[in-house]
């Protein structure tokens, strides 16, 4: 980064092949961050997505198996509004 601080924009965005709009929104965005710094957000951001993957798993695992449980419950149950009222306290 020391090298890029006595560079001009124009020639960081020519041989990055980007625009100065981009250069500068990186720039306030990481400028003034360490390397460290960078290292733990690129980690958080991939725990995120991590995380983002499973809750998607998990809400289709949720979705799938309230489809099936709800019948069986109302079956039970006798009724409908028995049968939904006993699923969302599952839920």
């Amino acid at each position: 980064m020391k090298q890029a601080v006595s560079r001009k924009a124009e020639d960081i965005c020519r041989e990055l092949e980007i625009s100065r709009a981009a250069f500068y929104k990186w720039k306030s965005r990481y400028g003034g961050m360490q390397a460290s710094d960078l290292q733990r957000l690129k980690e958080l951001e991939e725990e995120n997505q991590r995380l983002k993957k499973m809750f998607t798993a998990l809400s289709l695992d949720h979705a799938i198996l309230k489809k099936v449980i709800d019948p069986m419950l109302t079956h039970v149950c006798g009724s409908k509004k028995v049968g939904a009222l006993a699923a969302e306290s599952l839920s």
